[in-house]
C-alpha cells in the first residue's frame, strides 16, 4: 500500500512520512538535534544528509506527513508562514506582475507592498470573487496569483479550481494559503493550484507553542527551484519546531471537527444577538458564498468573523470583558482566541484600505477553540451584555 496515497485523512495523519526509528525502534520520529552529519568519504553522506540546513529527518518527516495530509508530492518546511511566502516570491524577477488577493493577512499585505514591491515587483491587489475584475487584472508580465480563501478576516470564499484555471491558462503560478481552511478541509492541489502554503503556527500547529510555515507542491520542477531557494535562504524551521509540529498533526483531523462545530455554533448564537449587527462564518446561510464553501470546504472551519453594534467602544468593552476567550493575535490553537484586526493583525494595512475592505472599527475576529461550547457561549454573552 502507497500510504501517501491510500490511506485515509485520519491514517494519514499518523502514519504518513513516518516509520519507527532504525536504530532503536522508537515509535515516534526522534529529534534529530545536530547541525551536522558524519562523511564517509568527501562528497559521501547518508540519503540527503549532510548538513541540517540543507536537509534534517525530522524536517523530512514533517515535510513528507503534510505532503500527503494536501494531497501533494513535495513538501518543503520553513521557519514561519510568512518566510514560506518570502520564498514563493523568490520565484520571481524584477519587473514581473502578481495578482495578489485583496483581503489577505495583513503580514502578508505588508511583505507584498512594503518589502517586494520595492524590490522591483509590480503588486496589484484585487477582489478575486469577481472573475471579471481577476481576468482583466492580468498583464503579459502576470507571473504569480496569491490567494487567501477563506480570506482573513472577512472571510471570503475564493474559487479555486476558477482561478487555478485562470493562472494556468495565463501561464503564471496559482500559490493558495490554505492556513484557515487547513488540509482536512479543503486541498489546492486537487482544484488546481500549483503550490499551497500554510503558517503551521495556526491549525497545523494547534498548540500556540511553535513558529512555522510549509509549501506543498505536486511539480518536480517547482520543488526543485524551492528546494534550492530554502538551502540557499536558510529560513528553515528549528528541529525542535518540527518535533512539535509533527507531534500535532496526529490530531489535527479530531481538532478540526472540534473546532468547526464550536464555531458554528458560535456563529449561529451571534448571528441572533441583539448586540451584533452581523456574523460572519462561511458555515452559515447567510454567507454570500456559502454553497461555494460547502462546494471547497468540508465544513466552516474555526474562524468566525462579527460586527458589533456601537462601534469601537462597544468592541473594546467586549474584548476587555472575555474571560474565556483571549484578547490575542493568532489562531488556530485549541484554545478560543479573539482580537481586533484594525488595531491588531492588520494594523499595517492602509486605512483607506481598511476600510474598502470592510475591516473596521466595530470587526471582531474570533479563533473558537475546542473548550466546550456552552463555556464559549456563555462567556460571549457575559462580555455583550
Amino acid at each position: 500500500m502507497d500510504t501517501q496515497r491510500d490511506l485515509k485523512f485520519a491514517s494519514k495523519a499518523i502514519h504518513a512520512g513516518q516509520r519507527p526509528d532504525p536504530a532503536t525502534g522508537a515509535i515516534i520520529t526522534p529529534i534529530y538535534q545536530t547541525s551536522t552529519f558524519v562523511q564517509s568519504s568527501p562528497g559521501v553522506f547518508k540519503g540527503e544528509y549532510d548538513y541540517s540546513r540543507a536537509a534534517n529527518p525530522t524536517r523530512t518527516a514533517l515535510q513528507d506527513n503534510i505532503a500527503a495530509l494536501e494531497g501533494g508530492r513535495h513538501a518543503l518546511a520553513y521557519a514561519s508562514g510568512v518566510a514560506a511566502t518570502g520564498a514563493v516570491v523568490h520565484l520571481l524577477r524584477e519587473g514581473d506582475h502578481v495578482i495578489l488577493c485583496d483581503d489577505v493577512y495583513g503580514g502578508t499585505n505588508r511583505l507584498f507592498n512594503r518589502v517586494f514591491k520595492q524590490h522591483g515587483l509590480d503588486i496589484s491587489m484585487v477582489d478575486l470573487t469577481n472573475e471579471k475584475a481577476y481576468r482583466d487584472a492580468f498583464r503579459d508580465n502576470t507571473r504569480l496569483v496569491w490567494v487567501e480563501t477563506p480570506t482573513n478576516p472577512t472571510l471570503k470564499i475564493i474559487d479555486i479550481e476558477m482561478v487555478s484555471a485562470i493562472a494556468r491558462e495565463k501561464d503564471a503560478i496559482a500559490a493558495v494559503d490554505n492556513t484557515f481552511a487547513t488540509p482536512y478541509l479543503q486541498n489546492p492541489l486537487s482544484m488546481g493550484a500549483h503550490i499551497v502554503c500554510h503558517s503551521t503556527t495556526k491549525y497545523i500547529g494547534g498548540h500556540s507553542d511553535a513558529i512555522g510555515g510549509v509549501l506543498i507542491m505536486d511539480d518536480d520542477d517547482l520543488h526543485e527551484r524551492l528546494k534550492f531557494l530554502q538551502l540557499s535562504e536558510g529560513a528553515v524551521p528549528g528541529i525542535f519546531e518540527c518535533f512539535l509540529l509533527l507531534r500535532s498533526t496526529k490530531t489535527l483531523h479530531v481538532r478540526m471537527e472540534r473546532h468547526c462545530e464550536n464555531a458554528e455554533r458560535v456563529a449561529r448564537h451571534l448571528e441572533a444577538h441583539d448586540a451584533i449587527e452581523r456574523v460572519i462564518y462561511p458555515g452559515l446561510e447567510s454567507h454570500p458564498q456559502h454553497p461555494l464553501a460547502m462546494k471547497q470546504m468540508k465544513a466552516g472551519g474555526g474562524m468566525v468573523t462579527a460586527y458589533l453594534k456601537g462601534g469601537l467602544e462597544a468592541a473594546r468593552r467586549m474584548l476587555e470583558r472575555l474571560e474565556i476567550f483571549a484578547l490575542a493575535e493568532s489562531l488556530g490553537g485549541v484554545e478560543s482566541l479573539v482580537e481586533h484586526p484594525a488595531i491588531m493583525t492588520h494594523a499595517s494595512v492602509p486605512p483607506e484600505q481598511r476600510a474598502a475592505l470592510g475591516i473596521s472599527d466595530s470587526l471582531v475576529r474570533l479563533s473558537v477553540g475546542i473548550e466546550d461550547a456552552d463555556d464559549l457561549i456563555a462567556d460571549l454573552d457575559a462580555a455583550l451584555a
